[in-house]
């Protein structure tokens, strides 16, 4: 492939900008470098540039609405479904162009990146390309013109955007019977291991050993309601992941059985399906017997796409994303929006609603009833889970599925692998949780009633997805009393009337006297954050409210009920003759009746219940409102178990026959290994089955000692953000870049970003930092791995979520020890869990989950940094030969530079 002729090239400026300074290059090649303002001034909407990632580059200028030639737009079009890092040097990399070195090479690598692109596209010569491209051109899409040119020979094909047409349908397989209950022996799993890993089997003998134990769980289940647990704490570098896949697997291939694999975070289930390529070389293998499983509302609605391309028909301009998004339609593997290969930083781009809002995101779906149902990306989903060897899932569809006895598909995992189970709590606290709130009402009433006066809207209403399964007019009665009973319900504008004192409606009168009293009950002046209140005693005037709220929902349940079992007689008598698509369909609204409207709905009116009742032993319950910049974002009741591991054994793992738990951090580090073992145990509701589970419990086989380096700076005032910043300045120079800023509150982490920003580009070190640059945190995390000298601020989600192998990470800065946020439910786990030793144990965990991401393989070093003295028993969240020294921030920075080789 030739580069393109420079007639295909629009004749525009190149942009390139820093953290505060860009360089602006001119169609005629002068150039301009200098700050932020200045060259904000010389960009018009006239002369559009050559820019990378414009959301993000107008955040950094002040320009809101930045416009111009983005690579990023040519790059998804061109080669959708692709990964690229969305920055110069990302698209440098992916094109195989030289990497820039400062901000001027990072403006000329644009142009040169849009000619390889178009001669791409003029080389493929597709004509359904074409017929995509013309719709994006004329409603204005920036390169639609030089992409038309790069297609001048060719012939537009017929689909245009109905892309959905192309896509093959799924063909229908009878379902397996139950699995075998045969074992598998402990050197079957090390056979398997071995087989695995080819050459390299001999070099990891812990991980032989924790293969082995995880084949425990493939036991055949001696007594119901008592499964096999293994617990198997191994830490990094141990290979988790084809430790317990090869056990996994063979249990699979000998019984004709699924095992489902359990993750918390997105990042470590595509880590997964990739280690499954060794287990599946050939990719049509892997398409039959491996499948990533997630909520339906991670994937893309072939529906939503059809209707939006119905809406670009008469608003031309809607085509450009439509188009794009049509492009990665005809490339992506399974549709997934949240990961995958879809790029995460489109909905940056085109917004979300053109984007990640073509998930089914509110129940919406019609199932059967669809004429893109068996093309469906989320019905070719479930149709391959069933069959499949290996399912790769998340802890919210895991726990979804077991306590609505099957989700989707009706299928309840009885093999079981939670990796990243320290998170099963967190998991379980969401996944059993209820809010009766504005937010989680409006949501409700748009689920049930549509759009209401809104052109705008795609919301479809219950009556448009079920109205023809409905066969008597006393089921159509039925669903016209659910439909006014959803009127009670929270409707669009309830924040602005909640904030006048102004409700409508039951449920929004209750919400507005909630609301009052917790802005009585606040004992600080500052309301800029979240505010929450005890529910219990509740103010005098709240208590007849909290009756009205229950009536009206009450008179919703009923007519829901009535519903599920009117349609649940219609599949007993009518087994004979009903067509399988209707069946399929009924099947579908009896579970989404429960899921989406009688399950919550019950929730709601226990909670109201609750408030003329002594508190609960076993749930906590408060109201709140949530605050974002000072502004009410919703205000509801909340309801939390207090130990939500006992939903999780009662509901999840009673029913399984074998389940691993496992995590590098199961365990804390007291000095008394059976207490921290029961602990563990504690926090995974294992008191609650009655079940004595393996424990395993593999060493890193790193020398931490050798490669790491603790450091616990004394003399830096945790409350001046001035002597803060100067720390992670300091500190993040000295060590070259590399560093990852770890911060227990926002405001915090952009005060620092303000204050060390400059110093940073002037050293040439980028700095990215979340809540602050205008992209997802994944965005953030994938620029972060890919540039060695970049720095990342963030909180819990980054911690959580990164995996950066290499010099790219090598070195973390905690901001203060993160003690838990005192709120209502955490004191009553507190009050539960052991008093300070729960919240100890806490921070002792965080920290061990956070060092963990700094050596990620053999040949790592690192320097792990936190900025406040810390209590001696926290020196045992740090590897067993981890020296953790005491020191000023003069002596830490002469460390990091000496140790990682700048001293």
């Amino acid at each position: 492939m030739t580069a393109a002729p420079a007639l295909l090239l629009p004749d525009a400026p190149l942009l390139a900008v820093g953290l505060r300074r860009a360089v602006l290059i001119t169609a005629d090649g002068e150039i301009e470098d200098g700050p932020l303002p200045q060259i904000a001034k010389l960009l018009t909407p006239d002369d559009p540039p050559y820019l990378c990632h414009a959301p993000a580059l107008g955040k950094r200028l002040e320009i809101p609405g930045l416009w111009g030639y983005d690579l990023l737009e040519l790059f998804a079009f061109v080669r959708p479904a692709q990964f690229c890092v969305p920055t110069p040097r990302g698209l440098a990399q992916a094109l195989d162009l030289p990497a820039p070195k400062d901000l001027m090479a990072e403006a000329l690598i644009l142009r040169d990146a849009a000619s390889l692109l178009l001669a791409e596209l003029a080389d493929a010569r597709d004509p359904e390309t074409l017929a995509i491209l013309q719709p994006m051109a004329a409603g204005g899409w920036s390169w639609g013109r030089a992409a038309e040119r790069a297609l001048a020979s060719v012939t537009p094909g017929r689909r245009g955007l109905a892309v959905w047409r192309a896509l093959p349908e799924i063909p229908d397989q009878p379902a397996d019977g139950p699995p075998g209950q045969q074992p598998v022996h402990a050197q079957e799993a090390r056979w398997q291991l071995a087989s695995l890993l080819g050459g390299s089997a001999e070099s990891r003998p812990s991980q032989a050993d924790y293969a082995s134990a995880t084949a425990l769980a493939f036991a055949p289940r001696q007594t119901e309601g008592q499964p096999n647990i293994v617990l198997a704490e191994a830490g990094t570098g141990v290979g988790k992941t084809l430790g317990y896949l090869a056990p996994a697997s063979v249990w699979a291939r000998k019984n004709s059985g699924t095992v489902w694999v359990s993750t918390y975070t997105r990042n470590l289930q595509h880590q997964i399906d990739q280690e499954l390529d060794r287990l599946y070389p050939d990719p049509v293998d892997k398409a039959l017997k491996a499948v990533v499983r997630k909520g339906r509302e991670n994937y893309l609605c072939l529906l939503n796409l059809e209707e939006n391309t119905q809406i670009a028909a008469t608003r031309p301009a809607e085509a450009v994303g439509v188009g794009l998004m049509a492009r990665w339609v005809l490339a992506t593997r399974d549709g997934d929006l949240t990961g995958g290969d879809f790029p995460g930083w489109l909905p940056e781009l085109l917004g979300r609603a053109r984007t990640l809002g073509l998930a089914d995101r509110r129940g919406e779906c019609i199932f059967a009833a669809c004429h893109h149902f068996n093309r469906c990306f989320v019905e070719r989903s479930v149709r391959r889970a069933k069959r499949a060897e290996i399912v790769v899932a998340n802890h919210a569809l895991v726990m979804v599925q077991s306590a609505l006895g099957g989700g989707d598909d009706g299928a309840v995992p009885s093999r079981l692998i939670f990796d990243e189970g320290h998170h099963l709590f967190d998991a379980a606290d969401s996944a059993f949780s209820a809010h009766l709130s504005g937010f989680e009402g409006q949501e409700m009433r748009r689920w049930l009633l549509g759009a209401e006066g809104s052109a705008r809207s795609r919301a479809r209403g219950l009556r448009r997805r079920i109205e023809e399964l409905l066969t008597d007019e006393g089921m159509l009665n039925t669903l016209a009393q659910l439909l006014r009973a959803a009127h009670a319900l929270p409707g669009d504008g309830w924040q602005n009337r909640l904030m006048d004192d102004a409700p409508h409606g039951p449920i929004e009168t209750f919400l507005a006297a909630l609301r009052r009293q917790v802005l009585a009950r606040q004992t600080e002046k500052d309301y800029g954050y979240s505010l929450e209140a005890e529910a219990n005693p509740a103010n005098d005037d709240l208590l007849p409210l909290a009756d009205d709220a229950r009536s009206a929902l009450i008179a919703l349940r009923e007519p829901g009920l009535t519903l599920k079992k009117r349609l649940a007689d219609r599949l007993v008598d009518e087994a004979g003759e009903m067509e399988s698509d209707v069946r399929l369909r009924c099947e579908a609204a009896i579970r989404t009746l429960d899921r989406r409207l009688i399950l919550p709905v019950a929730g709601w009116i226990a909670m109201l219940e609750a408030l003329r009742e002594e508190p609960s032993a076993e749930f906590v319950d408060w109201f709140g409102i949530d605050r974002q910049d000072g502004q009410d974002t919703d205000v509801g009741m909340h309801r939390h178990w207090r130990d939500p591991s006992k939903p999780f054994a009662r509901t999840v793992a009673e029913g399984a026959h074998g389940i691993v738990v496992t995590s590098a951090t199961l365990t804390d580090a007291t000095g008394d290994p059976d207490a921290d073992w029961k602990a563990a145990e504690r926090r995974l509701g294992l008191p609650w089955l009655d079940v004595a589970a393996t424990r395993a419990q593999l060493p890193s086989p790193y020398d931490y000692a050798a490669q790491t380096r603790v450091l616990v700076v004394t003399d830096v005032r945790r409350d001046d953000m001035d002597q803060v910043a100067a720390a992670y300045r300091t500190l993040f120079l000295a060590a070259g870049g590399g560093a990852l800023g770890l911060f227990t509150a926002i405001a915090r982490l952009r005060a620092v970003h303000t204050r060390i920003a400059s110093a940073l580009e002037d050293a040439d070190i980028p700095l990215l930092a979340q809540h602050v640059d205008g992209m997802e945190t994944a965005s953030l995390i994938d620029i972060f791995r890919a540039e060695e000298n970049a720095c990342l601020l963030g909180t819990d989600a980054v911690r959580d979520g990164v995996d950066v192998p290499g010099r790219s990470l090598r070195l973390i800065v905690f901001d203060r020890i993160p003690w838990p946020r005192p709120d209502i439910l955490h004191k009553a786990r507190r009050d539960a869990f052991g008093g300070w030793n729960w919240d100890r144990r806490l921070v002792r965990l965080k920290l061990k989950q956070a060092f963990g991401r700094l050596i990620r393989r053999a040949d790592d070093t690192g320097v792990f940094v936190l900025l406040e003295p810390m209590p001696s028993d926290f020196r045992s969240a740090f590897p067993p030969g981890v020296e953790v020294r005491r020191v000023g921030l003069a002596e830490a920075v002469r460390e990091v530079g000496g140790f990682l080789g700048r001293g």
